[in-house]
């Protein structure tokens, strides 16, 4: 198969019709070999009511039904162990990621990248707060890493076939995909855009889920704080025999 889509959805019932269109209108003006893999990572509003309606009456499009909430990461990577294109988009369900986006990144990776990702030039709809963690995130794993992790960046992005044979031989249950495929290595680009604000509904990242996210990225690429730890710990075990 040539175009594979994956899209993780939580709690977007208001959205999914309006995104489907949208997809199938992008992936249609690259090729009519592709497919389009949603996965209900647990929702608890209609959603899978949709997708259901939606896998019937397309055949082009099918879904995985989580049995609960595992998380973004675990959803993605669901779609990864199941898709079948030689491409393979990832893009978020909640429309701030545009489809329209698609044939440009497939055009970058006719031109030779195994890794074309959509940076951030704006983020519309989004707080001060968020923006500012965003990028105090992004920037301190950058400094804090030896890989080289875009800057503003998500998960949207295309990736080819044999990225992503190699992230099923990684076996980590905490996933950070960004960092992962960053270390994988291969030819990789960029593709700027402009993200929308949220259509309907919330985030489905508060702040809990972010700190945790930012944790599992901070540790899964850098030694650096397991070091400061056990620097800080053998100093105070000095310092505590001298006394």
């Amino acid at each position: 198969m040539k175009l594979s889509i994956i899209v993780p959805i939580y709690n977007e019932e208001k959205i999914i019709p309006e995104l489907h269109r949208r997809i199938i209108k992008s992936a249609e003006v690259i090729t009519d070999d592709y497919e389009i893999i949603f996965v209900n990572d647990g929702s608890k509003d209609n959603s899978i009511f949709q997708l259901q309606s939606i896998a019937s009456s397309h055949k082009k499009s099918f879904y995985i039904n989580f049995s609960r909430n595992f998380g973004h990461q675990i959803a993605v990577s669901a779609g990864l162990d199941n898709c079948k294109g030689d491409a393979v988009v990832i893009i978020d369900g909640d429309l701030q990621d545009p489809p329209e986006l698609i044939p440009e990144l497939y055009k970058k990776h006719k031109e030779g990248f195994e890794v074309v990702y959509a940076k951030r030039e704006n983020r519309e709809g989004e707080s001060l707060f968020k923006k500012i963690s965003a990028k105090f995130f992004y920037r301190t794993l950058s400094s804090l890493t030896s890989i080289d992790i875009p800057l503003d960046t998500g998960d949207f992005r295309l990736i080819d076939k044999k990225i992503v044979e190699c992230l099923k031989q990684m076996p980590e249950k905490n996933k950070f995909l960004r960092g992962q495929i960053s270390w994988i290595g291969f030819n990789q680009t960029a593709v700027y855009f402009n993200r929308d604000k949220r259509k309907y509904g919330k985030s489905g990242y508060p702040l809990s889920k972010m700190l945790s996210f930012a944790i599992d990225g901070i540790t899964s690429f850098s030694d650096k704080p397991l070091t400061f730890v056990t620097r800080t710990g053998i100093f105070l075990s000095f310092f505590s025999l001298l006394i």
